[in-house]
């Protein structure tokens, strides 16, 4: 009996997957869906992945390189398995808008008894916030009756506007229990040695590799495909994901690496000499900026300065093509178009700086870098696409230094945050040498709160509010607000604050800070009102030491972890509150001031009281950016002394009690 139950449960997925096979293509070319089966429709639960909300049955994704039909076919189909998965039925399509572009949306949801609701409705562009600030871009919609045993199901093409940058990612949020992949790899016309090669990482137990067929297409199937648990603070998303990688490539691929990034350095330093090649040009561009009795650091300082108050194309908001033809702005061929035009993207600005710190006679060299915000660089997977940035390494008084004048908003001596730390290759005309680009001390990316606040006799705290942001804090929050007007960037700024105090506040931005300018801190001033933040207990009032502390109250809360802990950059935080008491309140015990020092991360609290004027003070610096899960116990830990000491009390007599004593 058990042999002719697995042989029919085995005779039913074949038959469902044989089914949606034949009908993808169907699907993909319009509104034709494959149709569910009996063992679809009714299932209830999936024992793979037990108590699920939902799952995804099938994906499908057909990727097409070639270079006028580059583009992306998608199709997806979930079960509801419970109320909460009744939330699929709200679908979000991330994309970006600068690379991609989402069209061709056709969905329907199929009822419990096999009716069928198709999605008529409208699909909006909007950009989503997550915690943290966190945005992007999507297409959104949602499907109509979807009801615990739904299946819903939608495709969608993604069109490309760039196509050497193809992979598959596997995981997704839901446990999927079968999908497949494809890539028709764009073929050279021009030049017949560009080749396609392949890498994977993470692929689950029981995947196959991926392969090419006689037709030239590279396909994969995979079943059974956990469900991907994000947390908090850990790598890029699609970098520990199970995913495969293409690589596009007019270098063979070598055993030797060192043989094939030379080849790649030659390359690279040939463009970039030929770009930055304009020497006159930059000495008559350098007479402008700079005096010729000042300082070299001054120089150096002044070109920078000078670089990122030039228009930069790469943040501001993108064109159509329509704008951009009517706009006739022409790529540049060399720093000298860069300067005659006062404006550039990004890259092309970072080299105009290189041309002019060498006509300002620095030694100074063109560095091509890996980014660190959606992957770690691999030198051995020999693929020249992951150097996709670019900075110049400047000598200066016997000590090296980097600067991207070209990512707007970075302050005169740091990096953008994703490109501290990470490998790049110095370029020479012998193929260049490896080198690591400095990682920033906690000390020089710092949050700074000054509060002068007053406490009423009904426990409210009153006063204003200062917050400096400095170093990569401040970068970042202007990089994140470029395109937003003043109405936007207050909320931005007033929602900031609301995070770090743990409990509801009343807030309101009085000062108008300086958004444009890296060479300043960004300042921003407030009214602040927390309501009952003194409780009162008898002839006693409890006053938490921790008043900017609801950023650390969750932090690394879950006992396990799987994904190893990653901060962007090494940050500090640094408190200074002084409290009025009200007339006749006396203070009956202050906490013991705190330091816990575990080098790599410090906590530090204080607290005094003089004539009844509090003054709390804390501080936390992290000095970290990777650390690998085995070693989650002790930074967990940490941070649990850190909430037990914001959580400690002042005790004050309320000035009745007081009295009375």
């Amino acid at each position: 009996m058990t042999v002719s139950r697995n042989h029919k449960n085995y005779s039913l997925v074949l038959f469902s997957v044989v089914l949606l096979l034949t009908f993808a293509a169907q699907a993909r070319a319009g509104n034709v869906f494959p149709p569910l089966t009996p063992d679809e429709l009714k299932m209830t639960a999936e024992p793979k992945a037990p108590g699920a909300p939902a799952i995804i049955l099938f994906r499908e994704v057909d990727r097409d390189d070639n270079a006028l039909t580059s583009h992306e076919d998608n199709y997806v189909r979930v079960k509801v398995l419970t109320e909460e998965g009744r939330k699929r039925a709200n679908v979000e399509i991330q994309f970006d808008k600068d690379y991609y572009d989402v069209v061709n949306i056709h969905a329907r949801s199929i009822r419990p008894d096999g009716s069928v609701a198709e999605f008529d409705g409208k699909v909006f562009e909007k950009q989503i916030v997550k915690a943290k600030g966190w945005k992007y871009m999507a297409k959104t919609f949602t499907l109509p009756d979807v009801q615990v045993g739904s299946t819903i199901e939608y495709s969608y093409t993604v069109n490309e506007r760039y196509i050497f940058n193809s992979h598959w990612i596997l995981n997704n949020e839901l446990f999927t229990r079968y999908a497949k992949f494809s890539l028709r790899p764009y073929r050279a016309r021009v030049r017949g040695d560009l080749q396609v090669r392949w890498s994977w990482q993470n692929l689950p137990a029981g995947v196959g590799k991926p392969a090419e067929g006689p037709d030239g297409i590279v396909r994969l199937e995979a079943s059974n495909i956990p469900a991907f648990d994000p947390e908090d603070f850990m790598p890029p998303a699609d970098e520990v994901k199970a995913r495969v990688d293409f690589i596009y490539s007019y270098d063979a691929p070598e055993n030797d690496v060192a043989k094939y990034w030379k080849n790649v350095g030659k390359r690279q330093n040939e463009y970039v000499e030929n770009f930055v090649g304009k020497r006159k040009a930059m000495e008559q561009a350098v007479a402008q900026i700079v005096a010729a009795d000042d300082p070299q650091e001054t120089k150096l300082q002044k070109l920078y300065a000078r670089v990122q108050q030039m228009r930069n194309t790469s943040f501001e908001i993108r064109k159509t093509e329509q704008e951009e033809k009517r706009a006739k702005e022409k790529d540049a061929y060399n720093v000298e178009d860069v300067w005659k035009r006062g404006y550039g993207e990004w890259g092309d600005l970072t080299w105009l700086f290189l041309g002019l710190a060498r006509a300002a006679g620095f030694e100074a060299y063109g560095v091509r870098v890996s980014d660190r915000a959606n992957y770690f660089f691999n030198q051995k997977l020999m693929d020249s696409n992951r150097l996709n940035a670019n900075v110049v390494l400047v000598k200066l008084n016997g000590k090296d230094f980097y600067f991207d004048p070209g990512s707007k908003f970075t302050p005169y001596g740091l990096l953008p945050w994703n490109e501290t730390g990470v490998l790049g290759l110095r370029l020479d005309k012998d193929g260049g040498t490896w080198v690591e680009t400095t990682l920033p001390t906690s000390s020089q990316s710092r949050i700074k709160r000054e509060a002068d606040l007053k406490l009423s006799e009904e426990g409210d705290l009153e006063g204003k509010l200062k917050v400096t942001y400095t170093g990569l804090e401040a970068a970042f929050r202007r990089s994140e607000e470029r395109n937003e007007d003043a109405t936007a960037r207050k909320k931005f700024l007033e929602d900031q604050v609301r995070e770090y105090v743990p409990a509801a506040i009343e807030i309101d931005l009085t000062n108008q800070p300086e958004w444009t300018d890296s060479s300043t801190n960004l300042v921003a001033e407030f009214d602040l009102k927390v309501p009952g933040w003194v409780a009162g207990a008898g002839k006693r009032a409890m006053m938490p030491l921790g008043l900017f502390s609801g950023t650390e109250k969750h932090v690394f809360d879950h006992t396990e972890r799987t994904h190893p802990i990653y901060f962007e950059f090494p940050f500090g935080k640094n408190d200074d509150v002084k409290i009025e008491l009200p007339p006749g309140w006396q203070v009956s015990t202050l906490p013991e001031p705190q330091s816990i020092d575990g080098q790599v991360v410090v906590y530090a609290t204080s607290a005094e009281n003089n004539k009844n004027m509090l003054h709390l003070t804390r501080k936390l610096s992290v000095d970290l950016l990777l650390l690998e899960s085995q070693h989650y116990p002790v930074l967990r830990h940490f941070f649990q002394e850190v909430r037990a000491g914001d959580e400690e009390q002042i005790v004050l007599q309320p000035g009745r009690a007081a009295a009375s004593n």
